[in-house]
């Protein structure tokens, strides 16, 4: 049988709805990836950087791309707007802190995360049924 894992991102696990656990539904071990479904004019996705995390995030010095699916989203870095749309994809290092945002429509927006230069380390909170971390707590 071939090693092939298919699954539709609205059947997989996910924290309300906007966080899904792509990763853990999937098995993926050596990076992180997620989907962030996210409604219109919406500012849930906290404002944070991957340097100096706190330990519940377990992968201090991760960089991400992010990639939008559909939709439309704003990465806003050091008061600096950039447009997402589908077709665009935008790295972003371990140190820059970052907020993504919906303004008009909503947007589904793939996000990829690694440590450079370090095996990957799954945040607990990544596991499909595992609880929110604080700053995703509704």
């Amino acid at each position: 049988m071939p090693d092939v894992t298919i699954k539709r991102i609205e059947e997989m696990d996910s924290l309300g709805g906007r966080f899904v656990r792509c990763r853990a539904e999937l098995g993926v071990t050596s990076f992180g990836l997620q989907v962030y479904d996210l409604p219109p004019n919406d500012e849930s996705i906290p404002e944070h950087a991957h340097q100096d995390m706190p330990m519940e995030r377990a992968n201090d010095g991760q960089e991400e791309v992010y990639i939008p699916l559909s939709g439309s989203a704003t990465l806003i870095a050091d008061g600096t707007e950039y447009q997402l749309d589908p077709g665009a994809m935008v790295r972003v290092g371990p140190s820059q802190t970052r907020k993504l945002i919906t303004r008009h429509q909503p947007a589904k927006v793939l996000v990829i995360g690694g440590i450079p230069g370090k095996p990957y380390t799954a945040p607990p909170f990544t596991e499909i049924g595992a609880p929110p971390p604080a700053a995703f707590a509704p």
